[in-house]
């Protein structure tokens, strides 16, 4: 589609955003509402016959943590989903420029996106591609923006898994959607047999995936073919050290360890259910303190502490107040990111982590 295409004579196209998997996706205007919105269509090649039904059930999830579905459109052979638009960039991109989440974040993440997947279960819909690159939030270092998108095409995602089981190997399959969905797909739907249907507790494990990933840096089971040969052999990366070898951030990781431990269960009745998540997460204390962009410009105490600047001034911190496997006066840009807090002679940094790029 190009820049002014009009759709259904509603919706005008103002630019192509994305590309997914299966789908194509684009900035356009309502017209009639006056409001930007998000278009989508399915790629050349990619079944649109059940278009129309995952949009039906994508329509019938309403909550702030789930892009709402507004619209469906059949125009000279095509069909297209219109979806709020959600400005700003997804988790898996401002993961490959922060890096890792600290407990506090990685709380209100899992928080947040656990009350929107239990909407979604709530309404009939499970999302089965639940993933850091279908998670929408602002742009920069803050997230107090989250939603989950492609809950449109969720169906169709189901019935591209069914064919490849009838091919024989779920797993080998080369689809884009299925490789970039294997380091984060539960056991019985990465070893689903033609005709196997997992229900709500796939995507409790994808949330598991998704956090171990958020808070560690790391994928829990590797990617692509390693991620579905470790998976099969129960083998996952361990809890990196620095989680929990600071008091500051101890006890919540922790907690966040062991709600992750239940996500990732092997057997899905063992898993707890969104609900549960979300009860499980209300009992979380987690700040939500602004995040900041920051530079390291001195070390004092034997590099113990030291200052950095930021665009409210400049912040005293010490090493225990960073979290991740970095310390700032190691990274190359001395870039961090913190919250800032009421401190004298200085405010205070806390928590620190390294920006990765």
């Amino acid at each position: 589609m190009n820049v002014n295409d009009l759709v259904a004579s509603r919706y005008r196209i103002i630019a192509h955003v994305g590309r997914g998997g299966m789908q194509d996706v684009y900035s356009a205007r309502d017209l009639l509402l006056e409001t930007d919105v998000a278009l989508k269509t399915p790629q050349a090649g990619q079944a649109a016959r059940r278009f129309k039904q995952s949009a039906i059930l994508a329509a019938r999830v309403n909550h702030y943590n789930v892009a709402k579905t507004l619209d469906y459109v059949e125009e000279n052979a095509s069909v297209y989903l219109i979806e709020e638009f959600v400005p700003g960039e997804t988790l898996e991109e401002k993961m490959n420029r922060y890096g890792l989440l600290d407990p506090y974040l990685g709380a209100l993440v899992l928080h947040h996106l656990s009350k929107g997947i239990a909407a979604s279960h709530h309404a009939g819909v499970i999302h089965r591609d639940l993933k850091p690159s279908n998670v929408m939030t602002e742009a920069g270092v803050n997230i107090r923006t989250l939603k989950i998108t492609d809950f449109g095409i969720a169906t169709l995602t189901d019935e591209l898994m069914e064919e490849a089981a009838q091919d024989g190997n779920l797993t080998l399959s080369t689809s884009g959607t299925i490789k970039g969905a294997l380091p984060y797909m539960a056991p019985e739907m990465m070893f689903r047999q033609p005709g196997d249907h997992p229900g709500p507790p796939t995507d409790i494990w994808s949330l598991g995936a998704m956090m171990f990933r958020l808070l560690t840096g790391d994928y829990p089971f590797g990617v692509f073919l390693q991620a579905a040969v470790n998976v099969q052999n129960r083998t996952r990366k361990a809890w990196p050290s620095f989680m929990t070898s600071k008091a500051q951030f101890r006890p919540l990781a922790q907690e966040l360890q062991a709600i992750v431990e239940a996500c990732l269960s092997y057997d899905p009745n063992d898993r707890p259910t969104a609900d549960r998540l979300v009860e499980m997460c209300g009992q979380l204390c987690y700040s939500t303190a602004e995040r900041l962009n920051g530079t390291v410009t001195g070390l004092i105490q034997n590099g113990y502490s030291g200052f950095l600047t930021t665009s409210s001034g400049s912040l005293f911190f010490s090493m225990d107040s960073v979290y991740g496997p970095k310390r700032p006066d190691q990274a190359d840009n001395k870039k961090v990111s913190v919250a800032r807090y009421p401190g004298s002679p200085n405010a205070r940094a806390h928590p620190v982590i390294v920006i990765a790029g």
